[in-house]
């Protein structure tokens, strides 16, 4: 009996300092929580279209709010993911849309997250540091958009708001007739009513800068050029490669081609045969490849993270710059923390929101 009521407390005492270390990682988890600085208010410039006032979305908030001055046809409407993960990089591209725009007061962000975010969490941050911002969030089905992921060649590519452009002219209301995609590992450093503005002709879905000089067979496997039903996709295209980071999209024609349906097949086939190795892109270009209006390459100085596998510091491409894109596995904010930053982080810096004391050591 005595050697059973030792073992009994030395049982006890270690549940017990187990549950002491516990409570411990959560402080240290809650305490390194990422805490945003407050930006300044922005303000529109005379000549600018009035629109709609929404409410205060510091005091007024709620779910069922309603979306006063988002149909007006002065706003300009700009779609972008929203996470945890790519939280830093959001609220610094979020700032470097309205200190570079010249009407602040007209742009409406639409946030697109996953349904099992924290969701207050991720509103609170937004209202905390842009207590002006007209926003709203809508939340993506992860469990059905998960369903038709296939593995590519980096798991970050594999997460389900990756896909959520796919789903914009479903999630927005649609009296918003065309919006701005933007990932979030980007800055922009010229006025987004010029890329807003991008005329697309009479047919074309989208705008985007296309590289034609890319070679467009590496995106797709032997698999897809030796199926002479598969290959001839292209057909009769210019198929050239586009970055969908950032393009403006005209979501009723989306709508009325019913473009979501035909990337989902595309992606059902991926679960079958596989025809590619990257996450979202790929289907996109069997869509649009070839039939997209072209935007000047400023508007998407990409691949500043670097290439998929090492995130090697680059340089940045000849000519004008509008739009710095850290595509690609190397983020500013990562290599700043690291004390590694590659000599273009310094661009993306001073639009940091982070409070500095909150910030991991390295």
């Amino acid at each position: 009996m005595p050697k059973l009521s030792l073992h009994y407390h030395h049982h006890y005492f270690s549940c017990f300092l187990l549950l002491i270390f516990l409570r411990q990682l959560t402080v240290v988890a809650a305490s390194t929580t990422q805490q945003f600085n407050e930006a300044p208010k922005f303000y529109n410039s005379p000549g600018c279209p009035v629109t709609s006032t929404d409410p205060d979305r510091r005091a007024t908030w709620t779910a069922d709010t309603g979306s006063a001055g988002i149909c007006s046809g002065a706003a300009v409407h700009v779609a972008m993911a929203l996470d945890s993960a790519y939280l830093r990089g959001s609220m610094a591209a979020i700032l470097s849309v309205l200190q570079h725009t010249s009407c602040p007061e007209n742009i409406r962000f639409h946030f697109i997250s996953s349904d099992s975010a924290d969701s207050f969490l991720l509103r609170r941050t937004i209202i905390t540091s842009f207590p002006y911002l007209r926003f709203e969030i809508y939340f993506l089905d992860q469990a059905t958009v998960s369903g038709l992921i296939s593995t590519s060649i980096r798991q970050a590519l594999d997460c389900p708001l990756n896909y959520a452009r796919n789903y914009l002219p479903d999630l927005l209301p649609r009296c918003v007739r065309r919006v701005v995609y933007l990932d979030s590992d980007l800055v922009l450093v010229d006025d987004i009513l010029k890329l807003a503005a991008t005329p697309l002709g009479d047919k074309a879905v989208l705008a985007a800068p296309e590289y034609c000089n890319a070679d467009f067979t590496s995106y797709f496997t032997p698999t897809f050029w030796s199926n002479p039903t598969l290959s001839l996709t292209f057909e009769g295209r210019r198929a050239c490669y586009f970055n969908t980071g950032v393009m403006v999209i005209d979501l009723e024609r989306w709508r009325d081609g019913d473009y979501t349906t035909k990337i989902v097949e595309w992606m059902e086939l991926q679960k079958r045969m596989r025809i590619y190795e990257l996450g979202s892109l790929p289907p996109f270009l069997l869509v649009f490849a070839g039939n997209i209006a072209s935007v000047d390459h400023r508007w998407n100085q990409h691949g500043l993270g670097g290439d998929n596998f090492q995130g090697l510091c680059r340089d940045l491409h000849p000519g004008s710059v509008s739009l710095l894109h850290w595509s690609g596995k190397g983020k500013p904010w990562n290599r700043i923390d690291a004390n590694r930053p590659c000599p273009l982080d310094a661009l993306w810096a001073p639009y940091d929101l982070l409070q500095k004391s909150f910030s991991l050591e390295p």
